[in-house]
Parts: structure tokens; C-alpha cells; sequence
């Protein structure tokens, strides 16, 4: 068994997931994964499809068992779903029968919150994401961008330590996503906790993981190929993208993803949505 030591938040040793297919086949979806990531680190899981990003964000969560090796999370074993995880999916997870407001306090009515300080601590959050306007409001009533902005508020109120994001903005469109990244990032740096939470976000952008990660790991078949420390000042918008260490950072990362010859984006390291 794993032995805490300060600082780290989240442990994996060794951790593999394997899969057998309806024809027989044994699929390795994670291949024999140790890493250590400190409390208040923002890190980002970057690579292509079917790679074992999103597996190893559900053996973390709980929702799914790895085949070997030890998930700990706060110096616990990981042993199923709990509190002290939120995790936000590519689809929407608000629930389209609650109202705004009873979505974001939900967690905290299953954890037994009392009704007036879960209502205080879901208008804090609401306000965080700038949805005050609407807590009585339908999920019906309101758009892709503003459904995130619930998920995103729901995931911050419940009070989890560790927080997972796979691919949240990726149906979204160039400006709503950028408004978004803030938008965590705001949160993530001073949701009034006094301390940062640990985060994980699965994306395939790669601009995207330069403004949000300070570490982005890089998966491939399984495998953890690269491990990046971005140590460019915070805070970081779009036009960070120019520095000349995340243009190198994302020649690295393109690399990766066999696209160093294939990107759409001109020599600033911006996306062409960006420039038009």
C-alpha cells in the first residue's frame, strides 16, 4: 500500500485498466501508470482519442475499478464514488428537472447540508459564474454555455478537493470556451476556500492546456509519453500564446499528436477562428 506523504493529493502506483472486447481481444486502455500530483495543481490530460485519458479520470472517480495497481486520493484508497471527487462530463450533468439553483445545492442536500446554508453556498456559486440572474430558471431555458456555467458551479459548491473536467468545453464555440477557461480559472484561484483545488481536464486542444494547466501530461496507447511543467505567469488569455516558451511548449505537444505538420494555426501559435 501506498504510504501519504505531504503535499500529494493524488497517487497512482502502477495503475493499469484492461479491457476485453465482445470479440476476446484484451485491450490495455491504461498501461502501468505511476504519478504524483500535489495538492492545487491545475493539470491537463492532452491526447488523441481512445488513449486512456478519460479511463484514468473514471478510475480516480471511482466509477470504474483499475485491474492493478493502488488510487489514492488524500492519503485514502479510492474505493468507489465520494465528496471528496467532483468530476464535470463532456455531456451535460445537470439535472433537467431541478431548477438552476437546486441543481448547484444538490450535493450538498445529499450530504445532509442544512437547507438555508446550502441555498447560501449555491448563490455563491452562482454569482462566482455570473448566473444570479437565473437560479429559478429551467436547464431547458438556457444555453450550452450557461448549462457549464451550472456544472461548473455545482462541481465548486459540493466542496470536493479534487476536482475532474473531461473535455467540458469541447461542444462549445471558440468565444463561449475561452469565456469559460476564466471562468474556472477564476474560481479555481480564489473561490473564497483559501486553498486551490487539485484539478484534471481531459481536452484535446492544446490551447486549451497552455492556458489552464500548470503540467499537462501527454497519453498515447495507454502510456504516459510526456510530462510538461508550464511555469508561463498566470494569468494567461489567448494572446499568452505568443510567449516563446508555449510555442515551444506546443511544438512539443503537436509533436505528440502527429501534427507538426498539419495544425491551422499561423506562426503566433493562435487558432484561425481566433484571427478571423
Amino acid at each position: 500500500m501506498v504510504t501519504p506523504v505531504a503535499n500529494r493529493m493524488i497517487e497512482l502506483v502502477h495503475v493499469k485498466r484492461s479491457f476485453r472486447r465482445a470479440d476476446g481481444q484484451i485491450v490495455n486502455a491504461v498501461n502501468d501508470i505511476s504519478v504524483v500530483i500535489p495538492e492545487g495543481e491545475f493539470v491537463c490530460l492532452v491526447g488523441p482519442s481512445g488513449c486512456g485519458k478519460s479511463t484514468l479520470l473514471q478510475i480516480l472517480a471511482g466509477l470504474l475499478d483499475p485491474t492493478d495497481g493502488d488510487v489514492v486520493v488524500g492519503g485514502r484508497p479510492v474505493t468507489g464514488p465520494g465528496p471528496d471527487r467532483g468530476v464535470v462530463f463532456q455531456k451535460d450533468s445537470v439535472f433537467p428537472w431541478m431548477r438552476v439553483i437546486d441543481n448547484v445545492e444538490y450535493g450538498l442536500k445529499c450530504r445532509g447540508v442544512a437547507a438555508a446554508e446550502r441555498r447560501e453556498i449555491a448563490r455563491q456559486y452562482l454569482k462566482h459564474v455570473g448566473l444570479s440572474h437565473v437560479e429559478n430558471a429551467w436547464p431547458r431555458e438556457l444555453s450550452g454555455g450557461m448549462l457549464k456555467r451550472v456544472a461548473i458551479a455545482t462541481v465548486f459548491a459540493n466542496g470536493g478537493r479534487v476536482l475532474m473536467l473531461d473535455e467540458p468545453f469541447g461542444a462549445l464555440d471558440y468565444v463561449t470556451r475561452i469565456q469559460l477557461q476564466q471562468v474556472l480559472l477564476n474560481l479555481w484561484d480564489s473561490d473564497g476556500t483559501g486553498t486551490r483545488r487539485t484539478v484534471l481536464f481531459v481536452t484535446h486542444d492544446v490551447d486549451e492546456a497552455l492556458i489552464l494547466a500548470d503540467r499537462i501530461m501527454v497519453f498515447r496507447n495507454g502510456n504516459r509519453v510526456d510530462d510538461i511543467k508550464v511555469l508561463a505567469n498566470r494569468p494567461r488569455t489567448p494572446d499568452s500564446l505568443v510567449l516563446p516558451e508555449l510555442i515551444e511548449i506546443k511544438r512539443k505537444l503537436l509533436h505528440h499528436l502527429g501534427l507538426d505538420h498539419a495544425s491551422p494555426h499561423d506562426e503566433s501559435g493562435r487558432p484561425a477562428e481566433a484571427r478571423a
